[in-house]
């Protein structure tokens, strides 16, 4: 059963090649254009995502018979989908036995049905950038694109890792150990690749496939049946992603329950249960620190992958383009309203002030540049909306009352009125707000969402030591720097490494702290707390398998 992957062939090889060189390359345009997807690719996707509302996702999977579902979207309405309520047990034990068959097939076999379920997800990109942009609350453009083409090029990350790592591994070898004088000692070995079990994938609100899809495609790859726990704010993008998989898996002969959706709601959870289920092998997590705390504390004797998040900082010593680094700082605050995990937080400024091509500027004046480039930008309502979307969570807007009190307020958040925004669409501007580097109680704490400080550092080697010293300790994905002194920058590329956070230098142009390059960029690291491993590199997927070896005596 090798066809499908002979079909996708040449965009495995592709895939494979990219995450070797580093460069850019992606499968999967990221532009809605009529012209790739189709001209009525936009009215169907949107035609298919209204069928889906007020009405019951069908999946043929054990289930109790019972209902779940809850979702709201952040534009102003609920969805009214619901899904098969499940029992944990039933649902593991469905998924351990579709694993036999599956964990038995050839790596060929397998990764070809990865790379075709990838393929008709594209296809299905308008439908899909719907159904996240209504739970995650990301403008249209984002959700397209993250919850789309971006998502998938992860999916197909991990599935070039995996098949480069299982690639390694040799069918049948002929060993022979010279004996001196006697007939050499002969050995025939077999090696077999042996998935760990069932894996189960704990999805996030705001990213609900972008995080998801690197676990979910390795665990597939390496031969594990796979539950799907999503969010319970932001299931229908999973639920379509898992029903597209069965499809391709009962086509090509396999039990479907090897990928199985455990949806749940708010007031009635179940991610306990599956964590705890002693046939859960892997557990891949994205979420807050503190549930990820409980997972590795309830996890032991399984491998366990966290993305917690952290809080993110950007250093501004010296720069060139004062307009430059006050926009990208301003568009990197803004973007899907500061709900990334990406996002930066804290922005580190010598109390002395910074050298720019504008003059010298004071602390005050960085904080009130940043402002004035926060205000241009979100100034028309329309375009506020398409970069800011809406607030995921009604928890964050309580978390932006509670840090106005935290110092003085440079720029308020505010909700975004007027022009074509939907009734009932949640919005908030980002909060801006300045304190002293002192106040360690208020920066040092992830405040997720359109919340940032402007920090006044002592000097400059007081803000590079606080800014790595805040991601070694507290976790960070992201870090920037703006300096014209190489010296600077490279103290600061030191401390961040030490830190395990990349560092980007000097962007004022297009390109944000906030985005990451699939085959290029390593997201997160596992060299502190923001997560317990890297979601792009050979790491990631080699422990989800081992190998088993048969020894027999040669002739």
């Amino acid at each position: 059963m090798s066809e499908l992957f002979d079909r996708h062939r040449e965009t495995l090889q592709h895939a494979v090649e990219a995450a070797r060189s580093r460069g850019y390359w992606t499968p999967y345009p990221e532009m809605p254009s009529g012209r790739i997807y189709g001209e009525t690719a936009k009215a169907d996707g949107e035609a298919a995502f209204q069928a889906l509302l007020n009405a019951p996702f069908e999946i043929d999977q054990p289930s109790t018979g019972g209902r779940v579902g809850k979702e709201e979207s952040p534009y102003g309405f609920a969805l009214g989908t619901t899904y098969p309520a499940t029992d944990p047990v039933a649902l593991v034990a469905a998924a351990k036995a579709a694993g036999k068959t599956w964990g038995a097939a050839s790596v060929e076999t397998r990764v070809g049905i990865c790379l075709e379920v990838l393929d008709r997800i594209n296809k299905q990109s308008f439908l899909m950038a719907n159904a996240v942009m209504h739970t995650s609350g990301q403008a249209f453009m984002m959700a397209f694109q993250a919850g789309g083409p971006h998502a998938q090029d992860r999916g197909l990350e991990a599935v070039a890792y995996a098949y480069d790592e299982m690639s390694r591994i040799p069918g049948v070898v002929r060993w022979e150990k010279p004996q001196g004088k006697q007939p050499p000692a002969v050995l025939d070995k077999t090696f077999k690749v042996v998935p760990r079990g069932v894996a189960l994938v704990i999805g996030c609100a705001t990213f609900p496939n972008w995080n998801s899809y690197s676990a979910y495609f390795a665990d597939l790859a390496t031969g594990n049946a796979v539950v799907v726990k999503p969010h319970p704010m932001a299931i229908l993008p999973l639920a379509l992603t898992v029903r597209i998989t069965r499809e391709v898996l009962v086509e090509q002969g396999f039990d479907p329950n090897v990928a199985v959706l455990a949806a749940d709601q708010i007031d009635a959870p179940v991610t306990q249960s599956y964590v705890s289920h002693p046939d859960v092998a892997i557990i891949d997590f994205t979420g807050s620190r503190g549930f990820g705390e409980w997972i590795r504390s309830n996890s032991a004797g399984k491998q366990v992958f966290t993305e917690e998040a952290g809080v993110n900082s950007i250093v501004a010593l010296s720069t060139d383009s004062f307009r430059g680094l006050c926009g990208n700082i301003a568009f990197s605050l803004s973007l899907y309203s500061g709900q990334m995990c990406t996002a930066p937080q804290n922005i580190f400024v010598p109390r002395e002030g910074i050298e720019t091509d504008d003059g010298h500027k004071s602390p005050d004046d960085v904080a009130k540049g940043i402002a004035t480039a926060l205000d241009k930008l979100l100034g028309d309502p329309d375009r506020a909306l398409g970069i800011l979307g809406a607030v995921q969570n009604p928890d964050t807007i309580d978390r932006i009352d509670h840090a106005r009190a935290l110092g003085k307020v440079v720029h308020e958040s505010a909700p975004v009125t007027g022009g074509a925004i939907p009734e009932g669409t949640r919005t908030a501007t980002p909060l801006l707000v300045q304190i002293d580097a002192a106040d360690e109680a208020a920066y040092l704490e992830e405040r997720f969402g359109p919340i940032a400080f402007v920090v006044v550092a002592d000097d400059a080697e007081d803000a590079i030591h606080r800014a790595a010293a805040s991601a070694k300790t507290k976790g960070a994905i992201t870090a920037s720097i703006y300096s014209t002194d190489e010296s600077q920058v490279e103290m600061a590329a030191d401390a961040f490494a030490d830190a395990g956070a990349p560092l980007s230098v000097n962007l004022t142009g297009q390109i944000l702290v906030n985005q990451s390059a699939a085959f290029s960029d390593y997201h997160v690291t596992g060299a502190n707390p923001a997560g317990t491993a890297c979601l792009t590199d050979a790491a990631f997927v080699a422990n989800r398998f081992r190998v088993a070896t048969v020894r027999r005596q040669g002739t």
